[in-house]
């Protein structure tokens, strides 16, 4: 049993148990998140579709630690001109492990 749910504007496949990394909620370690926004939930060959959403559905998930994403380097520059500047940044995101999917 899987659904398809949305978390700050992004879809994610949630399943019972696994975890997957989410831009930052503003949510401490240890809580309880809980989405009603269910997309889709699929239990074998009983799929249910959502309007956009499904209503009485709802996710819940144990947020877990803030990591650090791949470092992205920014280069620019302008030929002729000693124009050279360089930037870099890493995105913070949040990992929760989704623990019951109800609807």
């Amino acid at each position: 049993m899987y659904a398809l749910v949305e978390i700050a504007g992004k879809q994610y496949k949630a399943v019972e148990g696994e975890s997957v990394l989410v831009d930052l909620l503003g949510i401490e370690a240890g809580q309880t998140y809980e989405t009603d926004k269910v997309l889709a939930i699929v239990d074998g060959d009983n799929v249910k579709f959502g309007t956009p959403y499904i209503e009485g559905a709802k996710v819940e998930a144990v947020v877990g630690e803030i990591k650090k994403g791949e470092k992205i380097k920014v280069y620019k520059f302008h030929r002729r001109k000693g124009y050279r500047r360089t930037q870099g940044h890493r995105e913070q995101y949040v990992e929760i492990k989704f623990s019951k999917i109800t609807g």
